[in-house]
């Protein structure tokens, strides 16, 4: 089994003074796996990754990255893994070719010429292998870190929002390219805030204030949170969203394109305090809860417990 997993960590945390950045986070992802790691902002992705790459150290915890000790050979991790950032860190006044052969003289491989021309072609940057990093905007800012992080062939894929700010186009195409790979045998850990983005993920984890709250498939994190979902349609919605809010057995309504969302844990308390709502001004129907229902849930949960 430990030979299957590229991450195998235990109870890995990092604390800033008195902040605990990351808690005692277990995380398993197997070869040629995809998991998306999912949270706000400051959840503590970030941090997490940095620990995994041998930036940061952890405070507490074990385990290995690509079979490697997490805390003490961190140095053979990193020349392992390819680490794309949250902001673009290349220099603007290079070029494309420039900026990835650049990368691969830090990692000293052989054949550089050779493999920076593979990567612009592999990646369609050859139209543009000359033109400065500075002019480019952000689909192809994300085509340039992909190619850099995958220049020394790295194993694992550490990706830290590496959609954020690029168009509808480019995130497909850039999952596209993430499961290409993945069909060859890297892996990837994904930080990610875009719903849609977690289902193309062969697993999840969703991390708050530094907690792992749930890992497992899609079907598999519905399946744990056991919620219950009604979605209608009628008249005045946002005035129903308002009525039911707050009613015993709702713990969410939301707005869904042209339909409420009413969820909750307990489905018998839910059905009660919908039921004087079943009029013919509203039509009702229960569906499948949705990933974006499911972390709303578990982030009330987790605020509900902080609470207590």
């Amino acid at each position: 089994m430990t030979d299957e997993l590229a991450i195998d960590v235990h109870g890995m945390t990092k604390r800033f003074g008195k902040l605990t950045a990351v808690n005692r986070i277990n995380l398993q992802v197997r070869k040629g796996e995809i998991c998306g790691f999912l949270g706000p902002n400051g959840s503590g992705k970030t941090t997490f990754i940095r620990m995994l790459c041998g930036l940061l150290r952890a405070d507490e915890g074990s385990g290995t990255c690509l079979g490697y000790d997490v805390i003490t050979q961190s140095e053979a991790i990193k020349r392992r893994v390819g680490y794309m950032t949250q902001r673009f860190s290349f220099y603007e006044d290079l070029s494309i070719y420039e900026n990835l052969d650049f990368v691969a003289r830090m990692y000293a491989t052989k054949d550089r010429s050779e493999i920076v021309r593979d990567s612009v072609r592999r990646l369609g940057l050859e139209a543009r292998q000359h033109q400065l990093a500075g002019e480019l905007y952000g689909g192809w800012k994300q085509r340039l870190a992909l190619a850099a992080c995958l220049i020394h062939d790295p194993k694992l894929l550490l990706l830290d929002e590496p959609t954020a700010g690029v168009d509808p186009q480019a995130r497909r195409d850039f999952w596209e390219e993430i499961h290409r790979l993945a069909g060859q045998g890297l892996t990837f850990l994904i930080a990610t805030h875009y719903m849609d983005e977690a289902e193309r993920c062969h697993r999840l984890a969703f991390i708050l204030n530094g907690d792992l709250l749930t890992q497992g498939t899609v079907s598999e994190v519905i399946a744990q949170a056991g919620l219950t979902t009604w979605s209608v349609t009628g008249r005045n919605l946002a005035g129903l969203e308002e009525r039911l809010r707050g009613l015993p057995g709702v713990e969410q309504a939301a707005a869904f394109g042209g339909a409420l969302h009413v969820s909750g844990a307990d489905a018998a308390s839910l059905e009660e305090a919908i039921a004087p709502f079943r009029t013919d001004d509203y039509q009702w129907e229960r569906v499948d809860s949705g990933l974006e229902d499911i972390f709303i849930h578990l982030m009330e949960q987790a605020k509900g417990r902080s609470s207590s």
